[in-house]
């Protein structure tokens, strides 16, 4: 492994800066002690900065994967409309349907996206009460249009909107308070560029009395413990705390760089860098974006490589010169490469990713 920062473009977890891993080396503190308080009241405001929210921000220690079991144990009575483009949407159909809901489904192939009109019909022919999707498909490198979905979603009443917003949150507009977006969560190992363990989440008041009235909604996941919790600026278990250490630092380093909007035009930067690759030497090679122009997320660029090549030997390239991305994910493993140019990675460092998988494919 490379030690040098900057050589990590995994989709996730991607490369911690070592100042945020430097930060997580402090001694522990009482988990309902008025240290925790203080932890937890300085990420407050800057959490809401992230999520663009008024409301609090949910703090949890596990996967978001936990927190997407949330919205379906808590924010779905009977029946949900999943949206499925990939890996990750087909992930949060099948915990919907494992948590005792039925789900109907609307699937596009991968690399395509569910669009509004498509939804419309779909809430016009269904009775749900709930919409999960997911915003960054991970998978594809596809960004679906969230805020015209959830507008669509708005026009039909009790119909809640359940985001996934893993690879999306902090590292391209989510409008969480502006949508109306009813319960939208994400992971500390993505855009946010923090250690894997902590899911994050919002869960709007519609969410919360939904929740009030779904008796099996659990223990460990339940949205209204994490909720009164927060409000008293406690956890709702052991925390990790070295995790918290690490995410108030990173806020930090965040409002540091110019805010949310500036990290925002950082990740939108290094999506039009592999955009202009793709357009230029990279495309005089064979490589080709999955997604169309206007549906490709902004921090993970999934490409198809060229004629007779193959994924996993590119990235096995790649790695022997020091340096990491992914290869495709399930059917997509051999077809394509994933480069996750996420969390605290530069333009400038990408540009010599770009060049390195150019001299492996020649």
């Amino acid at each position: 492994m490379n030690s040098e920062f900057g050589r990590f473009f995994l989709p996730g977890p991607t490369e911690v800066h070592p100042d945020i891993l430097a930060a997580m080396v402090r001694p522990m503190i009482p988990h309902r002690g008025p240290g925790m308080v203080e932890l937890l009241a300085g990420i407050e405001e800057p959490l809401g900065r992230i999520f663009r929210t008024k409301r609090r921000v949910l703090i949890g220690t596990c996967a978001a994967t936990g927190f997407m079991e949330m919205a379906a144990r808590c924010g779905i009575r009977a029946r949900a409309l999943s949206l499925v483009g990939g890996a990750f949407g087909e992930r949060f159909a099948a915990i919907v349907r494992a948590c005792g809901n039925d789900v109907v489904r609307v699937d596009v192939q991968p690399g395509q996206t569910v669009e509004a009109d498509m939804v419309h019909d779909a809430l016009r022919r269904s009775e749900v009460d709930a919409v999960t999707l997911v915003h960054s498909e991970t998978s594809t490198g596809a960004l679906a249009h969230l805020a015209e979905i959830a507008e669509v979603v708005r026009g039909f009443d009790d119909v809640l909107v359940l985001v996934d917003a893993v690879t999306s949150m902090a590292g391209s507009p989510v409008e969480t308070d502006e949508a109306a977006l009813d319960f939208v969560f994400t992971g500390s190992q993505k855009a946010l560029a923090l250690p894997p363990g902590l899911a994050l989440a919002v869960a709007s008041e519609r969410m919360l009395e939904r929740a009030a009235n779904v008796p099996a909604r659990g223990g460990y996941l339940d949205v209204l413990a994490y909720d009164k919790a927060i409000a008293k600026r406690q956890p709702t278990n052991t925390p990790a705390i070295s995790l918290l250490y690490a995410l108030h630092a990173q806020l930090g380093r965040i409002d540091a760089e110019g805010g949310i909007e500036a990290r925002w035009r950082r990740h939108e930067k290094m999506r039009q860098t592999v955009e202009r690759w793709v357009d230029g030497s990279g495309g005089a090679l064979g490589y080709r974006f999955l997604p169309p122009a206007e549906r490709r997320s902004w921090t993970v660029s999934c490409l198809r490589v060229p004629s007779g090549g193959n994924g996993r030997v590119i990235t096995h390239a790649v790695a022997q010169r020091g340096w990491t991305i992914a290869s495709g994910y399930g059917k997509l493993k051999e077809a394509t490469i994933r480069i996750g140019h996420m969390g605290d990675h530069t333009v400038e460092r990408l540009e010599e990713l770009l060049s390195l998988i150019e001299e492996v494919s020649e």
